[in-house]
């Protein structure tokens, strides 16, 4: 079987190393979607375990749609009955990506009409019901190349279930999993958020060193599909749970100054299972010290939009500057949409990535020496 997995822009060598890791094989990567090889046991273990995914579907088929008909008779091809069964529901969306068939909702209806004619002569039937397990099936069209696929996911990946509720600007929980991870968290050095909002970059770093799976205790949309099969998903969790680790003496320190934030992120680090790992206290971020210990800072700061104004966010990068010079020689990672981020904080950057957060482009600046080194 062929899938394909998307994340977030600036993730895919994140996520290519994850399928590597799965025992998979690589046929293509593009920005925000890595396409791979498996077996039917894939679709669980891929859904449970990948870390950076956003969302992982099963492949149908491409081929070239420049036309309308091209699309139909390319679509109504394909062996949408191995899946779809006679009382299924197919919704249908997608993208179209410079190609000559720009109107994503006329290509919605052409690939609705096509699958639907397939599985009508497949099935006998003038009329189909989809009354039964909802199929969700999304094209991607590039450059007049079109791929067919079915979500497997169901609930966005990213959405691992252990937020309970978030705050006024939530980082998605990929994202924060890849800050944590560019950060290189280990077991003798303190991974800490001053700036912790919902504690999602402490959690994700600690279930990484943990190696708890991000999906171990959520559903997915392919549970319900007979073609993988009830067996595969039981074995898959079963495999994870065996690799998480007991002894770990990773410690992660999760800090704000709304005690709200603080009340949110205790109770995630709770139903992720690492609050044994992830200390939350109330505090101000610039007060932070390194208590003579090895650490790393990985931070989300304000952006000046929902949480303060630009002029105040600008004048809290500046005392982050000021403040974070006293860690001697913790390295500082600071994901933000700021351009002039390091003009204001008063240090140039050893390596910005650019990143996204949703929609909103993001640098993740990264320090890796003391300004006085």
């Amino acid at each position: 079987m062929i899938f394909t997995a998307t994340c977030l822009f600036g993730l895919e060598a994140l996520l290519g190393a994850e399928i590597d890791a799965l025992g998979c094989r690589r046929i293509s990567t593009i920005d925000g979607r890595v396409t791979f090889e498996g077996d039917e046991a894939t679709a669980a273990r891929a859904n449970i375990n990948l870390r950076f995914a956003e969302r992982v579907y099963v492949n149908l088929g491409e081929f070239d749609a420049p036309t309308f008909t091209a699309l139909f008779d390319g679509t109504a091809a394909l062996p949408w009955e191995d899946f779809i069964g006679r009382y299924d529901a197919f919704p249908v969306k997608g993208h179209a990506i410079k190609s000559t068939l720009f109107s994503v909702p006329d290509c919605q209806k052409i690939v609705k009409k096509a699958v639907a004619r397939r599985l009508g002569e497949k099935y006998g039937l003038t009329t189909l019901p989809e009354s039964g397990v909802k199929y969700q099936i999304e094209f991607f069209i590039l450059k007049d190349r079109a791929a067919l696929m079915i979500d497997t996911s169901g609930i966005p990946l990213h959405k691992r279930g252990y937020r309970p509720e978030t705050v006024a600007a939530p980082l998605r929980e990929t994202l924060a999993a890849a800050a944590a991870a560019f950060s290189r968290p280990r077991e003798d050095v303190v991974l800490r958020d001053p700036f912790c909002g919902s504690g999602t970059i402490a959690i994700e770093g600690a279930m990484q060193m943990l190696r708890i799976a991000p999906g171990m205790n959520r559903h997915f949309a392919a549970e319900e599909y007979p073609v993988f099969g009830e067996a595969s998903w039981r074995t898959a969790r079963e495999e994870a749970a065996d690799l998480v680790v007991r002894d770990s003496t990773f410690e992660a320190f999760a800090s704000d100054i709304d005690p709200e934030c603080v009340r949110i992120a205790q109770e995630s680090a709770r139903r992720a299972g690492v609050e044994a790992h992830v200390r939350v206290e109330r505090m101000n971020a610039l007060d932070i010290v390194t208590e003579d210990r090895r650490g790393t800072v990985v931070t989300n700061p304000p952006y000046g939009e929902r949480l303060m104004t630009e002029k105040e966010a600008e004048e809290l990068y500046r005392q982050m500057g000021q403040a974070f010079a006293r860690l001697g020689r913790w390295q500082i990672y600071v994901l933000t949409p700021c351009e002039t981020f390091e003009r204001l904080y008063g240090r140039r950057a050893d390596k910005i990535r650019k990143l996204y957060n949703g929609m909103i482009p993001c640098r993740f600046y990264q320090f890796f020496r003391n300004k006085s080194e």
